[in-house]
């Protein structure tokens, strides 16, 4: 059911990072030694004829000042939740893919990412500053305006970019703000992306195990896990 604030990603547990402001004029808030638990992105970097710079920055390696503001237009289209193809089993080579060369079983990873997946939120429309979430039958949109970013330092050693946007308008239903992360740190047209939403974004920040995760809607199951299976 549609709530105030929308359906919160099921799994958002606060980790106790320490948040340090940023000084005056900058966009950004650091997140100091967020857990190992959180979703660092390693092991999902492309390969789809992007440079050795670019998949450094997208293994979360790269310096400050290669961070630059984005639009939502960054994202724009209609989105299909993967966490329905995990739960259907047709994410099942990825999790045998990722033991062959990982250090958890099969299953262990299928049940890292049925925590991070877990979503109620099974699409999600964007169209210029209008953001549409789609449970079921049932859909609420809101209108939102960029809010800086935010960095996250991994305990792992890596990090990595939130882009923030705040609701100015729409349903009241709709969450108060929304968090991207795409592997990305400047404007660039995402192909997939995490999303994190509620009513307060420092709360929002601090969750590191559940990261619904969107592919375009006009890929097919098969093209979703040959897209997965490529990274």
């Amino acid at each position: 059911m549609i709530e105030r604030g929308f359906v919160r990603p099921a799994g958002m547990l606060a980790v106790g990072a320490m948040l340090l402001l940023a000084g005056p004029g900058q966009a950004e808030m650091r997140v100091a030694d967020a857990s190992a638990q959180g979703h660092s992105h390693a092991g999902h970097a492309h390969d789809h004829g992007e440079t050795a710079a670019d998949q450094t920055i997208y293994k979360g390696y790269f310096e400050d000042a290669q961070i630059a503001p984005r639009a939502l237009s960054d994202w724009e289209g209609d989105w299909q939740s993967v966490y329905p193809l995990l739960v259907a089993g047709t994410l099942d080579p990825v999790m045998a893919r990722k033991a062959e060369a990982g250090e958890k079983s099969a299953a262990e990873y299928r049940a890292y990412y049925e925590t991070g997946y877990r979503t109620e939120v099974d699409r999600i429309e964007i169209h210029g500053d209008r953001v549409t979430f789609h449970e079921g039958a049932a859909a609420v949109t809101g209108e939102y305006a960029p809010d800086g970013y935010e960095i996250l330092n991994y305990a792992a050693g890596n990090r990595g970019v939130r882009f923030i946007f705040a609701k100015v308008g729409g349903d009241a239903a709709a969450p108060a703000v929304i968090q991207f992360s795409d592997h990305r740190i400047a404007p660039e047209v995402s192909d997939h992306y995490h999303l994190y939403w509620g009513d307060d974004r420092a709360a929002v920040l601090e969750e590191l195990t559940n990261w619904p995760t969107y592919y375009p809607a006009g890929l097919s199951a098969d093209e979703i896990v040959s897209e997965m299976l490529a990274h």
